[in-house]
């Protein structure tokens, strides 16, 4: 009984410490456009090769739309934004965010296009509610995420609270950002950002 109650208190402080950790990054603000990002294709043995640590997202995977990328770890620029993947064809995993599999929502970002191309959520779009997204840890791990819904944003009116929440409290969510909308007249920055919520299943 007493191991049961530890445990019970073990998990009841890491979900308090994941919520702080998640209520402190609603701080900052989503991507911008303020540079271009590379668009050279990872090869095979750059995408086979590529690692993080176990309980990191590693790649992701969304067969209705085709995307299979790597994951890259994102922190916060110097202006507070979330920072964005340096090449359209990676997605980032905000690293403020929870991990794969915890309590929380893991915050997945990804280009909708470049000047040149389009980008890994290009069809970000097309996903429904039903639709099937999969991380895979470091240590191969794959969590299967169920799409719920998707919410577009103004640019400059983003929910982060939302954006960094699961859809539904009690289970692990990921949440995937891009941009949408119209390219805002002299500049790199588009006027939307999608937000798909899924939970894990």
């Amino acid at each position: 009984m007493g191991l049961g109650i530890l445990t019970i208190l073990i998990g009841v402080g890491l979900a308090l410490y994941q919520q702080h950790q998640n209520t402190q990054a609603t701080k900052v603000t989503a991507a911008t456009g303020t540079r271009a990002p590379a668009v050279t294709k990872p090869t095979a043995n750059a995408f086979n090769d590529y690692a993080v640590p176990p309980d990191a997202p590693r790649y992701i995977y969304i067969p209705k739309i085709n995307v299979k990328a790597i994951v890259r770890p994102l922190g916060i620029t110097k202006t507070g934004q979330i920072d964005a993947p340096n090449n359209v064809y990676d997605a980032g995993w905000f690293t403020q965010s929870s991990k794969p599999g915890q309590l929380g929502a893991t915050l997945v970002d990804g280009h909708i296009s470049s000047w040149q191309t389009h980008g890994i959520f290009y069809n970000l779009k097309d996903l429904k509610p039903g639709n099937t997204v999969i991380l895979e840890r470091g240590d191969g791990v794959k969590i299967s995420y169920q799409v719920i819904k998707s919410q577009t944003y103004s640019y400059n009116n983003v929910d982060m609270a939302a954006v960094l929440s699961p859809i539904q409290p009690d289970t692990p969510g990921l949440n995937l950002i891009t941009c949408s909308g119209a390219v805002i007249k002299g500049t790199n920055e588009f006027n939307e950002r999608l937000v798909v919520f899924t939970k894990q299943i």
